[in-house]
């Protein structure tokens, strides 16, 4: 198994929930971790848990994206892993859905993962080695009523990272993608800990515990989608 110890990695959407998760687990394991969001004071907790590093940024703004991956190669020198993980949503019939809201998710969800990636990339290439961790959403498989915009930008996600495998492949750089089921979080103004969610939702922690699996696989090891269901909480 691969050793996380001292691997430099950014987690995007490390404030809270899914993101928060990551971020702790990765530093229980050894690694200095980059937190991004972009509630400055929530980011700053954790990144004080995690001893590591918060840069507030909005990874939808191109300038952003870069200087979250100029930060933490200016702070540790390098980068080893970049976890895609800032997500957001809503849900409405698409007639009368608004068209600023769907820009919105598509911003954070497809172009932050693109933006991220494409800031990433050439220092991954340099040095022959990198992972790229995508979290998207099981419905990037499949669709649902009041789901259009959330949907397309999971599928669309999807597409960026799968495409993106592809490209750097051959460069020594893993792509891996995790689709998660339903989680507990505070995702689309939910409040964590309801009264079924235990049966019907993964935790955060799970999907962690994804993202480290797929980390810590061998070099000679890839896995390029992982799916996880809430009901059975297996992988």
């Amino acid at each position: 198994m691969t050793d996380l110890t001292d691997q430099v990695a950014i987690v995007s959407g490390a404030s809270r929930g899914i993101g928060k998760a990551i971020a702790l687990l990765l530093a229980m394991q050894g690694a200095k971790v980059v937190c991004v969001a972009r509630s400055a004071e929530e980011l700053e907790e954790v990144a004080h848990k995690t001893q590591g590093l918060a840069v507030p940024a909005d990874v939808s703004d191109a300038d952003d994206a870069q200087h979250v991956v100029d930060q933490a190669l200016r702070h540790f020198g390098r980068l080893d892993i970049l976890v895609c993980n800032a997500g957001v949503g809503s849900f409405g019939l698409l007639e009368h859905f608004d068209a600023a809201e769907w820009d919105r998710i598509f911003d954070v969800n497809v172009k932050g993962t693109f933006l991220l990636c494409k800031a990433a990339v050439p220092h991954f290439k340099s040095r022959h080695r990198g992972h790229i961790v995508g979290i998207t959403s099981d419905v990037a498989r499949r669709t649902f009523e009041n789901g259009t915009a959330y949907g397309a930008s999971k599928f669309a996600q999807d597409a960026v990272l799968a495409s993106l495998r592809k490209e750097v492949r051959s460069h020594g750089i893993k792509v891996s993608t995790i689709f998660p089921g339903l989680v507990d979080t505070y995702f689309n103004d939910s409040v964590p800990g309801g009264p079924d969610a235990e049966k019907t939702h993964l935790k955060p922690s799970d999907v962690a515990q994804a993202v480290r699996y797929v980390l810590e696989a061998p070099a000679h090891v890839v896995i390029d989608e992982l799916m996880i269901h809430p009901l059975t909480q297996e992988w």
